[in-house]
């Protein structure tokens, strides 16, 4: 493969590029760029604007309102993103939900909720995990039985994230009891607005209510809502997770903070040295950028496979694996970096209602609440030791 980006790819990062510098409103820019949280209505912000270009689903097809970018097009926008400081994109409905309805959904569910996904009146959140089943999806417990055109749900999802701000959740539940625990799972969108359903928020380390649990109670879903054929479910969970791997690899998230920690890390300490010489430090600091380096070439082999039209699967395992890891070391770098101004924990300051700059160096109020928060990543979207063995069954053929 060619690891050279073309003319037309430079064209294309550069009008990225100047469009990011004239539309990602300023008050977004620096919540980001300082470690600030941002809010449900920043979000909506950056959505309405990037719908407008025709940005806000790069992958999904022109006819769906998407901009049909190829692998590497996205690779290219992600990566200007988050040296922009531009937000996230909350993946749920646009990277997650979305390529199962292309490949499995009805017309007329494509054509009902897509829609409403790019034009934000409808938030998406995921009911994978539960009480005893987490890593192991195939263990799910909620059930939903047809009662004529309805199913009546009964369960629990846990570690549900921005539940909270959630009108619709896609969710796997166990239609049958009398097979193979894989084979009696169903996908299933559910209005969280539905009589029965309860959400209630878990407040994580880092002081953050992020994550949710979402009760059903005797919850009545059309079966129309119901994705594909029932009890074929793990199979196109199976495709979402592959989509969620990748994307939590978040190449361009770890280039962005690796320019954060070199910054932090040259300023002076009061020893009058800076840190990035100090030897054991610069050491970890460069084994982390050769070790992206290496990940980054790996993404653009997968994008390059991607736009080839070849599916990704155990290389978006590989990607989870060592882009969390990365993830981790460049948190654990930067709080280190600050030092003793990291250790404060200043909620209003997270929250964007302290105005004031910080004694110390800029980022060091989110460092140790980023630091907290990426312990999750080599849990979620599968453990790390699953991700392993998806890579061993698939180099070994077992």
């Amino acid at each position: 493969m060619d690891l050279n980006y073309t003319s037309t790819q430079d064209a294309f990062r550069a009008e990225v590029a100047a469009f990011l510098s004239e539309n990602l409103p300023e008050h977004i820019r620096e919540k980001v760029r300082l470690g600030k949280r941002i809010s449900k209505a920043d979000t909506e912000e950056w959505n309405a604007i990037l719908n407008a270009q025709g940005w806000l689903a790069p992958n999904w097809p022109q006819e769906y309102g998407g901009a049909e970018w190829d692998a590497v097009q996205r690779q290219i926008f992600e990566e200007e993103c988050c040296l922009a400081h531009a937000p996230r994109l909350v993946p749920f409905g646009l990277t997650m939900l979305a390529p199962v309805l292309l490949k499995f959904g009805s017309e007329a569910q494509r054509r009902h909720f897509l829609p409403r996904i790019l034009n934000g009146e409808d938030w998406w959140c995921q009911g994978y995990s539960e009480p005893g089943a987490g890593s192991d999806l195939a263990a799910v417990k909620t059930r939903a039985v047809r009662e004529g055109d309805h199913y009546v749900v009964n369960g629990q999802k846990t570690w549900t994230t921005l539940g909270q701000h959630a009108n619709w959740i896609f969710c796997l539940v166990r239609t049958n009891t009398e097979v193979k625990k894989q084979a009696g799972i169903s996908f299933l969108l559910i209005d969280m607005n539905t009589p029965g359903v309860t959400v209630r928020p878990i407040e994580l380390i880092d002081g953050e209510a992020e994550v949710n649990e979402v009760f059903f109670d005797n919850v009545r879903v059309p079966v129309e809502n119901l994705i594909g054929e029932e009890d074929m479910g793990w199979t196109y969970a199976k495709y979402l997770l592959t989509h969620e791997r990748t994307n939590i690899a978040g190449v361009g998230f770890s280039n962005a903070a690796l320019t954060t920690l070199k910054k932090v890390a040259a300023g002076t300490l009061a020893g009058g040295r800076p840190l990035d010489q100090n030897p054991h430090f610069a050491a970890r600091m460069a084994q982390v950028e050769i070790d992206l380096m290496a990940m980054r070439t790996t993404n653009l082999r997968v994008v390059s496979a991607a736009a080839a039209g070849q599916a990704p699967g155990a290389e978006s395992s590989m990607l989870k694996v060592k882009g969390t890891q990365i993830r981790q070391e460049l948190t654990s770098l930067l709080r280190r970096a600050a030092g003793p101004d990291a250790m404060p924990f200043l909620p209003e300051y997270l929250e964007g209602g302290d105005n004031q700059d910080p004694m110390g160096p800029e980022h060091a109020p989110a460092a140790a609440p980023n630091y907290f928060n990426m312990r999750k990543l080599s849990i979620f979207g599968g453990s790390n030791e699953v991700q392993r063995s998806i890579i061993t069954k698939a180099i070994l053929e077992l």
